[in-house]
């Protein structure tokens, strides 16, 4: 049972998971307003996660919940098929994109990632766009940034993947 003015880690997943459909759903508007004509592509991303950190080119774990006590986050992405083009990853916030990085894709598997400091003032829901060269969604990733005092003891929701 949960204390009066304490959100759940069930209930915060929930709403991630509520956010990932909006997401997906805001992605797919854009598509169709864009002015470049988006279409399928040949490519597949196989993974894509927000994690606190990167060894050896992988993700040590997955975010989807972040505490405003950590900054640091970096954006995973696993691509297959994509040689020869230009991917890039768009980080928005409150609606507005924050920074973009392009990526070169230069081998049937490529495995890229973008790092982004938070301001720890910009809590609420941030979402990763993969996106191509005419800059159309490919695939869409979002977490929620949380107040830590407002949420009690941790406030994150990180799965940790390693198998150790």
């Amino acid at each position: 049972m949960c204390k009066p003015g304490h959100i759940s880690r069930h209930a915060r997943l929930g709403a991630g998971f509520a956010s990932l459909l909006w997401s997906f759903t805001a992605t797919l508007a854009y598509s169709q307003n864009n002015e470049q004509q988006c279409g399928p592509v040949a490519g597949k991303v196989a993974r894509a996660m927000f994690t606190t950190n990167i060894v050896n080119r992988e993700p040590t774990d997955r975010v989807l919940i972040l505490a405003n006590d950590q900054d640091r986050l970096y954006f995973f992405t696993d691509l297959r098929q994509f040689q020869g083009q230009t991917i890039s990853h768009r980080w928005e916030y409150d609606g507005r994109v924050i920074m973009q990085k392009k990526f070169e894709v230069k081998g049937p598997r490529w495995r890229v990632y973008s790092v982004h400091t938070l301001e720890n003032n910009k809590t609420g829901r941030w979402t990763a766009v993969i996106a191509d060269k005419n800059n159309c969604p490919i695939k869409a990733v979002v977490f929620e940034y949380v107040d830590k005092t407002a949420m009690g003891s941790n406030g994150s929701a990180i799965i940790n993947l390693n198998n150790q």
